[in-house]
């Protein structure tokens, strides 16, 4: 029995839904996750602001304090930390949804290279918060207040003051995946280890690169942020090198 031209459209439009059925369910369960979180932290967002906001208050001269230039800052501000927060923390089961959504698509090797992976990644972003909170954050916030012109009293805005470290966190939780989109590319196929050895020169250079506009203009800022990119990297490669199985063949054929 012959099958009518375009008789699959139906099965495709099936799948399709499925799959977006499917999507919807796993952005529902993200979003509630981080709900439950954030209802757990809302009673101690003030507490949870004053945490963020210790790394410029410890710098700050004596007699002065942050201030609030709007109207309703004082009361969302905190709240907008408590959400935050709750993000950041649902960062593993964020993942774990990505990892579930695509798993049924992976074979087996491939879901037994996922799941090293995903937990990996959560805990380089916590890495990174973690790096820019105890160590860039003092440095920088010191620097800015040191350099204040005479008569200049450094009073910070609490809501431009969180906007400002948030993007920090987001910029050095990212920037510490390196090791992570490093692996990804060897295992697409994109480049190999030994192409990505022979690069380290201008991954050095670009780390202080980057360095000089996340952080502020000294060389010691600069130098903490780009020498943990660049051992990340390095990271990287010898992650790719253990997890990414062909690797050698193509390096051999590429060679040969």
């Amino acid at each position: 029995m012959s099958q009518e031209p375009g008789s699959d459209k139906p099965l495709a439009e099936a799948s399709l839904l499925s799959h977006l059925i499917e999507l919807r369910t796993r952005l529902l369960r993200v979003a509630a996750g981080i709900l439950l979180v954030f209802l757990a932290l809302a009673p101690f967002a003030d507490r949870l602001f004053e945490l963020v906001a210790n790394p410029l208050m410890a710098q700050l001269p004596e007699g002065t304090s942050m201030i609030a230039t709007q109207v309703a800052s004082p009361f969302l501000t905190p709240f907008k930390t408590a959400l935050v927060t709750a993000i950041f923390i649902s960062v593993p089961w964020i993942f774990y949804q990505i990892w579930a959504f695509v798993a049924p698509g992976l074979y087996q090797q491939e879901k037994r290279m996922a799941v090293p992976l995903v937990m990996t990644s959560a805990i380089l972003f916590y890495a990174g918060v973690a790096f820019a909170y105890y160590l860039v954050f003092p440095l920088m916030f010191g620097f800015f207040t040191a350099v204040a012109p005479e008569g200049v009293a450094v009073m910070t805005d609490i809501n431009a003051y969180l906007d400002f470290v948030l993007t920090l966190f987001f910029a050095f939780g990212i920037a510490f995946e390196v090791p992570i989109a490093t692996v990804l590319m060897v295992w697409a196929g994109f480049t190999t280890p030994a192409r990505l050895a022979s690069h380290r020169a201008y991954v050095l250079l670009g780390a202080f690169v980057v360095g000089m506009f996340l952080t502020p203009p000294d060389v010691i800022s600069q130098t903490l942020l780009a020498i943990p990119v660049y051992l990340l990297y390095e990271g990287g490669i010898i992650m790719a090198r253990i997890m990414v199985p062909g690797h050698r063949e193509v390096e051999s054929q590429q060679n040969g």
